[in-house]
């Protein structure tokens, strides 16, 4: 393990069924496992899929998780207006927001975010659009928000999107990787 990733990583990835945040949660879920952590991840979906509001909740510790709940995430990645709306005046000052002004138009003007949280807003999903890597702007959001809160090693985080992403879709992994380094980058 790492000595100088955050210990304690309280996430919500929120936005549309189908823009891949369980995906995306279920990797920053499995850097925990890869580390040796504690580790939840709780999705929220059903007859939100594929259109509706979708979000999932991981938490990876040092110590023991006491429930999968979050109500006071330290990080949100945000892919649309509502989940900034919903999500946004949750996280703790200190905390990371990551917003996807491609669908979140008006990030976070006009929402209740608590002062000392680092708001980063950027177009995610046109940038990958114009990348060539359509329905990655989820992996471009994790990479971003790894940037920003370091919350495993980086050779974690890339193990983590080779394990999740299934031997029948390996052409994908590739694409995935590209996203999470321009998501670095940023």
């Amino acid at each position: 393990m790492a000595e100088d990733f955050n210990h304690e990583l309280l996430c919500v990835l929120s936005g549309f069924g189908g823009q891949g945040l369980l995906f995306a949660g279920k990797v920053m879920a499995y850097t925990g496992l890869l580390d040796g952590r504690h580790v939840s991840w709780m999705p929220s979906y059903g007859p939100e899929m594929r259109g509706g509001t979708a979000n999932c909740s991981v938490s990876l510790s040092d110590d023991a998780i006491g429930t999968p709940f979050i109500t006071k995430p330290t990080a949100v990645i945000a892919m649309n207006q509502p989940s900034v709306e919903k999500f946004g005046p949750t996280v703790v000052p200190g905390g990371t927001i990551i917003i996807d002004s491609t669908l979140a138009m008006n990030g976070a003007e006009g929402v209740d975010i608590a002062d000392g949280v680092n708001v980063v807003t950027f177009k995610a999903t046109e940038m990958a659009e114009e990348a060539g890597l359509k329905g990655l702007a989820n992996i471009i959001c994790l990479g971003k928000l790894w940037a920003e809160t370091h919350f495993c090693d980086r050779e974690t985080l890339d193990a983590a999107l080779r394990k999740n992403v299934p031997p029948k879709r390996a052409h994908l992994l590739e694409p995935n990787l590209k996203a999470l380094q321009m998501g670095i980058d940023l």
